[in-house]
């Protein structure tokens, strides 16, 4: 199968090169590069040169328009019976109407909500597929070979994949605010020599809150305890947000997410304090997203 991959990030550059080491035929686009800078990897100039040669297409772009863009640019110029795949993180309802669109001129479309941040290269990633049955069962072993053992499914309709990753942000954005207030308590609290790195040893060993970013937390803490020069500034994608709105819309109370949102808002207002710098330097570590230095 020959599969194009739109965007060439950092997740979507791991995807590519995740694929091309499983024997797929991978054809990637990306204008901020340039053919000669990915050697393992068929560079094209052009998204109609990309949809021309590939059974199946992977968006990897921020959502919002520049995913229709894409969509528009390649509708005219796809294979029959393509499949186009958005592994971003769209909002669930776009997908939706995304798959009609596709539906209509005779393509698929799925959702495929992708978790793993920058190790998935080398971890595989967590996928969450929504869309036609069909599809799924045609593209399913390009999720095979991208995803962590047992770590992807088919999950429902068309934006059921999209839904499933949206919530699972908020979760995450909940979890990542709990364990930096929890780190805050014990760096500020009665006992100011603990060992934080130390302390997430122990936890990491038999507790009830041990986790990846309980790993990640013993990583940034082995490094630096006090994080004195960086911002707590936490910036933040729309998933969590949207998550928020979808609560509400079916009337379902979520405080503990929206406390931490209120949390990234107040770090942006204000500067933060040291568990939003343990967010930020969270979201680094499984996202490679940017630490702001101390102003």
């Amino acid at each position: 199968m020959i599969i194009g991959v739109v965007g060439l990030g950092k997740m979507g550059l791991q995807i590519a090169k995740k694929l091309a080491a499983a024997g797929f035929q991978v054809i990637g686009y990306d204008p901020t590069l340039l053919a000669d800078q990915i050697t393992d990897i068929t560079i094209v100039q052009t998204l109609t040169s990309l949809a021309q040669q590939c059974e199946a297409v992977w968006l990897m772009v921020p959502a919002g328009d520049i995913v229709d863009t894409c969509l528009y640019e390649i509708l005219p110029h796809l294979q029959a019976g393509a499949i186009v795949i958005d592994g971003g993180n769209s909002l669930y309802k776009d997908s939706i109407k995304r798959a009609q669109l596709l539906e209509s001129k005779g393509f698929y479309f799925l959702d495929c909500g992708t978790s793993g941040g920058t190790h998935g290269l080398e971890h595989g990633f967590s996928l969450m597929v929504g869309g036609d049955t069909q599809a799924y069962n045609r593209a399913t072993p390009i999720f095979k070979t991208l995803a962590a053992p047992d770590g992807f499914g088919h999950v429902g309709p068309a934006g059921a994949g999209h839904f499933v990753k949206m919530v699972h942000n908020g979760i995450e954005y909940g979890m990542l605010q709990a364990y930096a207030e929890g780190f805050h308590v014990l760096r500020d609290g009665p006992y100011k020599e603990l060992d934080l790195a130390a302390v997430t040893t122990i936890w990491q060993n038999g507790s009830v809150v041990r986790s990846w970013l309980l790993s990640l937390a013993h990583d940034i803490f082995t490094k630096d305890q006090q994080l004195t020069n960086i911002s707590g500034f936490i910036d933040e994608n729309k998933t969590g947000r949207w998550t928020l709105e979808a609560a509400e819309e079916f009337k379902v109370p979520v405080p503990v997410i929206k406390a931490s949102l209120d949390a990234r808002t107040w770090s942006r207002q204000t500067g933060g304090n040291f568990a939003t710098k343990m967010v930020a330097m969270f979201r680094n570590a499984f996202g490679g997203h940017t630490v702001k230095g101390k102003e």
